[in-house]
């Protein structure tokens, strides 16, 4: 006698589910095509912009000739095309404000994970990022009209006093100048390397500190040797957008630097004035004639040189990280 043989409904089930559940091997094509198609107009935008830049400051390096990176003279209007002074500027006032802003970003970002209570930290937070978005040019405003007064009265004077007048805290207190640029550039990187490292900071594994704290480390040790460890990648990444704002930074230097001239060429005090590229691109942008304009490129393309030199060096710091955890 034959007997039937009946499959379970549950059988049915799981392979039925199976069968929905294959996805065809070509589903993932038109993504893949999107994905290549945004790279490849990335990147054809980069290398349009590079193409530019150097096609347009290739007149300009004739013009000016080697004497651009030697001469400390710069003069637009006199066609006297000395970068020296520039460049100084611009490395000196984002060194300095990395200084101030670094340690006092990170600490805020500990502050407001750690130190703050839970119900002000989201205010906190949220105070910060508005900073990061304020305009520039609100910065600067605020520099020349209140902070600028407050350094050449008393802020450049106790600093001199401090120092006893030796270098680099001598000479006049103008008020304006590298020491008024780097502080109001260290304001305004600041929020940026707070709230990039205040995302990273939370995102360590309460496993971490409360193994650590069971263990009998202090809440200090625990920053020191748990936390900062775990996100030195991250607060990497933060200081390194923070540099490049500062390097590009534009409308506020402008307006607190001072600029170069012939009393003061090289920024060599830390109240002397000065310049910095971007700061002279935008302040020469509307004298443009001739070949002298295309000077002006040949400044954005060293800009963007430095900037690409710190990006790389900023990724081989994280990419040996990376490596050490792996």
């Amino acid at each position: 006698m034959a007997t039937t043989q009946f499959d379970s409904p549950a059988d049915h089930g799981v392979s039925g589910a199976g069968r929905e559940r294959k996805f065809s091997t070509g589903s993932d094509r038109p993504y893949r095509y999107t994905l290549y198609a945004v790279v490849s107009l990335i990147g054809a935008i980069v290398f349009y912009f590079v193409y530019v830049l150097i096609k347009n400051s290739i007149p300009g390096w004739q013009f000016a000739g080697w004497s651009i990176f030697t001469s400390a003279t710069w003069s637009f209007g006199d066609n006297k095309f000395g970068v020296l002074p520039l460049v100084l500027g611009t490395i000196l006032t984002t060194f300095f404000a990395l200084l101030i802003a670094v340690p006092v970003g990170v600490g805020a970002a500990l502050a407001i994970v750690y130190l703050i209570p839970r119900r002000l930290q989201l205010a906190v937070s949220s105070l910060v990022e508005l900073l990061a978005v304020v305009p520039s040019i609100v910065y600067g405003v605020w520099g020349a009209l209140v902070m600028a007064s407050f350094m050449g009265n008393k802020g450049e004077p106790w600093l001199k006093n401090l120092a006893h007048g030796v270098w680099p805290f001598n000479g006049s207190t103008p008020g304006y100048g590298m020491t008024l640029g780097s502080i109001v550039l260290a304001v305004m990187v600041m929020p940026i390397i707070t709230a990039l490292s205040r995302d990273v900071i939370v995102g360590v594994p309460k496993e971490l500190t409360e193994g650590a704290l069971s263990l009998g480390a202090t809440r200090g040790q625990v920053i020191r040797k748990v936390i900062l460890p775990s996100c030195k990648t991250g607060i990497v990444g933060a200081v390194t957008l923070a540099t490049g704002r500062a390097l590009g930074e534009t409308i506020a230097l402008a307006t607190l630097l001072g600029g170069v001239t012939q009393q003061s060429p090289l920024p060599v005090r830390a109240f002397a004035t000065g310049s910095t590229l971007a700061a002279e691109i935008a302040l020469d942008f509307g004298a443009i004639t001739g070949k002298a304009g295309n000077v002006l490129f040949a400044l954005a393309l060293i800009l963007m040189v430095i900037v690409g030199a710190v990006t790389y060096f900023a990724r081989s710091i994280i990419r040996r990280n990376q490596r050490q955890f792996q």
